[in-house]
C-alpha cells in the first residue's frame, strides 16, 4: 500500500498567490499549523487565515531587502529530516526544529521581468530566486515524508488527498518530479539571459528545451498515433498554442500544424491578407484593401482543395467576410486570425452546415515577431537554424532578361515571392492580381512543380507571374511558362545554366528577375 502521510505543518512562501488562499483555507480547515514569510504571510493574514512568521519561528528576521528569509537550518532541517530516521528526529527534537510535511513554493518572475521591455539587467538579477530554489529541492529530495507543491495547479489534488488524511507516496513523488522541472526550467531561464545568447553570434554550446504540456491531443497524424500538445514559455508573439478557442471542436495534431502554417503565411503581409491550407502546403493565398476580397481570392485560388481546408487571417474578421464564408458550397475546418467581430462569431457558428464544428482560433495582434530561431527533431538529436524571415529588398534584385518587367506586375512578383516561401520544396507559385492562382508543391523535379502549378491555374495561368524557390537546373521549366502565358518569372538564380535559363527568357520575350536568395523549404 502506498504511503500516506498527514499534513501537520507547511511552510508557505509563494510569488504567484493564485488560488493561495483557497489552499491555505483547506489546510485550516484540516488542523495544519502554517508558517509564512513576507508578502505571502501578509496575503494569507489579509485573507483571514492564521499564520506563524518564519522570523518568530527561527529567531531571525529577514535581512538584505529580503534576500535572506528562509535560508536556516531549523528551516531546512524541517524540511530534510528522514522521518524513520531516529537520529534525524533526536537531532531536531533537540533543536526545537519543526518537521515540515508540505512546502509550497514557487519563484520569484525571472523570465516574466527578463522578458519586459526596458528591464534592466539590475532588475533581472534582484529576481534571481535563491531560497526559493533551495527549499524545493530540500522538499522534493525528501519527498518520502515531505509533499512539495510549485504551482496552483497541484492545489486541487493535494486538498482532495488531505481531506481524506494525508499525501500518497505517488503523489507526492509526482511532485517532486514537477518541483525539479521548475526549478530546471527556472535556472535556465537565467542561464540564457546571462549568456545573452541571440541569432547574432554562435548557437550556444549547450540547448535545452523547458516545455509545458498544455493538452493531451486525441491522436497524432494517425489515430494509431499518440500526441499532445506543450506550450514553449519563451515564446511571446502570436501563436496558436497560448490562442483563444472561441468555438469549434477539440483541435487535432494536424489542426494545429496547418493553422501554424496559416499564420505563418499572412502575419508577414502589411495589406488584409488571407491563407487558404491544405495539408500543410497553401491551396490559395492573397492579399487586398478589404479583407472579404482578399478571402473571396485566398478561395478561388483552388477551389477543390480549398474544401475542408483551414484559414489564416491578419486582421480581424468581419462581417463581411464571415458572410462570404457562409455562402453554400464551402466547408472550413479551422481559422485563425488576431480577433472576430463578434457578429462575426455568430453568423460562422450558426449559419452554415458546419455550424458549431469549426474551430475559430483568436491569437491577438501580430505586431510581436515570431521567434527567429527554428528547430526540427531528427534522430538522435536536433537540427537549429535561423528562421526563413529575411526579406530581399528590391533594390538587390537584378533583371538580367533583354525584356524588363512591366511596373503593374511588380506586386504581383512581390507577392508570389513572399509566398514561395511557405511552399515545399520543389516549389513553383502563380500568382496574379496579389493572389495565388496555382502551386506546385514537394516534386522530385522542378518541372514537374511547373506544370502541375500551371495545371492547377489553368486559363488563369495567362497573365500570371512565377516564382521559383530556387534556380532552374534546365530551360525547360520557361518553355513550359511561356507556352502557358506566364509573363515574368522570379526565381533566386545561382545555377551553372543561368545563361541557358535567361536565354530561353528572351526567345519568349519573358522578363526575368534574380532575387539571389534561396527559399527551399524542406
Amino acid at each position: 500500500m502506498s504511503k500516506v502521510t498527514p499534513v501537520r505543518n507547511a511552510l508557505i512562501s509563494v510569488s504567484d498567490k493564485l488560488g493561495l488562499a483557497d489552499l491555505a483555507a483547506g489546510l485550516q480547515r484540516d488542523g495544519v499549523t502554517i508558517y509564512s514569510t513576507g508578502g505571502t504571510r501578509r496575503h494569507l493574514e489579509q485573507s483571514g487565515i492564521e499564520v506563524l512568521d518564519v522570523a518568530d519561528y527561527t529567531g531571525f528576521p529577514e535581512m538584505l531587502d529580503g534576500r535572506v528569509k528562509t535560508l536556516h537550518p531549523k528551516i531546512f532541517g524541517g524540511i530534510l529530516a528522514i522521518r524513520d530516521r531516529d537520529d534525524h528526529m533526536d537531532a531536531i527534537d533537540d533543536h526545537d526544529i519543526v518537521p515540515f510535511d508540505l512546502v509550497v513554493v514557487n519563484l520569484y518572475p525571472f523570465a516574466a521581468t527578463a522578458s519586459r521591455a526596458g528591464a534592466t539587467f539590475d532588475e533581472c538579477v534582484e529576481q534571481i530566486d535563491i531560497g526559493g530554489p533551495s527549499l524545493v529541492r530540500a522538499a522534493a529530495k525528501n519527498h518520502r515524508d515531505v509533499a512539495v507543491a510549485t504551482s496552483p495547479e497541484q492545489y486541487g489534488e493535494l486538498l482532495e488527498q488531505l481531506d481524506a488524511g494525508g499525501t500518497t507516496l505517488e503523489l507526492r513523488k509526482q511532485l517532486a518530479a514537477d518541483a525539479f522541472d521548475h526549478t530546471a526550467a527556472y535556472d535556465r531561464a537565467i542561464a540564457d539571459y546571462m549568456r545573452g545568447d541571440s541569432i547574432a553570434g554562435e548557437f550556444p554550446s549547450s540547448m535545452h528545451l523547458a516545455l509545458r504540456r498544455k493538452t493531451q491531443l486525441r491522436y497524432g497524424e494517425n489515430p494509431h498515433q499518440r500526441a499532445a500538445l506543450y506550450s514553449d514559455p519563451t515564446v511571446r508573439s502570436a501563436n496558436l498554442v497560448s490562442a483563444r478557442q472561441i468555438s469549434g471542436k477539440e483541435l487535432s495534431y494536424n489542426n494545429l500544424l496547418d493553422l501554424d502554417s496559416a499564420l505563418d503565411i499572412v502575419r508577414g503581409l502589411s495589406n488584409p491578407a488571407v491563407s487558404v491550407i491544405k495539408h500543410n502546403n497553401p491551396c490559395g493565398a492573397a492579399s487586398d484593401a478589404k479583407l472579404a476580397n482578399a478571402c473571396r481570392k485566398a478561395l478561388a485560388g483552388d477551389p477543390l482543395s480549398a474544401f475542408g481546408s483551414v484559414l489564416g487571417f491578419n486582421k480581424t474578421v468581419d462581417m463581411a467576410t464571415a458572410e462570404l464564408l457562409c455562402e453554400p458550397g464551402l466547408f472550413i475546418e479551422a481559422i485563425v486570425a488576431p480577433d472576430f467581430e463578434a457578429g462575426a462569431v455568430g453568423l460562422l457558428t450558426t449559419r452554415p452546415r458546419w455550424r458549431e464544428n469549426v474551430r475559430l482560433m483568436q491569437v491577438g495582434i501580430l505586431d510581436d515577431p515570431p521567434p527567429s530561431i527554428q528547430r526540427r527533431f531528427i534522430s538522435g538529436g536536433m537540427l537549429v537554424q535561423d528562421a526563413d524571415r529575411l526579406t530581399s529588398p528590391r533594390v538587390q534584385w537584378e533583371t538580367p532578361t533583354q525584356t524588363k518587367v512591366d511596373d503593374d506586375l511588380w506586386d504581383d512578383l512581390v507577392f508570389g515571392w513572399e509566398m514561395v516561401r511557405h511552399v515545399k520544396s520543389n516549389a513553383i507559385v502563380l500568382a496574379k492580381d496579389t493572389s495565388l492562382v496555382g502551386v506546385g508543391a514537394g516534386q522530385m523535379s522542378r518541372v514537374d512543380s511547373v506544370e502541375i502549378s500551371i495545371e492547377k491555374a489553368g486559363d488563369r495561368a495567362k497573365g500570371a507571374i512565377l516564382a521559383s524557390d530556387a534556380f532552374f537546373p534546365f530551360p525547360d521549366s520557361i518553355e513550359a511558362a511561356a507556352e502557358a502565358g506566364i509573363v515574368a518569372i522570379i526565381q533566386p538564380g545561382g545555377s551553372r545554366r543561368d545563361n541557358e535559363v535567361i536565354e530561353a527568357c528572351d526567345q519568349h520575350d519573358l522578363p526575368m528577375v534574380l532575387t539571389g536568395r534561396r527559399h527551399f523549404k524542406h
